[in-house]
């Protein structure tokens, strides 16, 4: 015989989706950090092969 489940209370279901909303908030933060620092070289962990232009003639 089928036995209905139990339902999960409103303030745990919120509290695992804001974990969840702030690990996405953390790794979009880090992101950003790093587009920062790699656009203005500063970088200290991820290293950019800097391409010269070479013009044919």
């Amino acid at each position: 015989m089928a036995v209905p489940k139990k339902h999960t209370s409103i303030s745990k279901k919120r509290i695992r989706k804001n974990i969840w909303k702030r690990k996405g908030y953390w790794a979009a933060l880090k992101a950003l950090s790093l587009a920062k620092s790699l656009s203005t070289n500063n970088s200290k962990s991820f290293f950019v092969r800097q391409i010269k232009n070479q013009t044919v003639e």
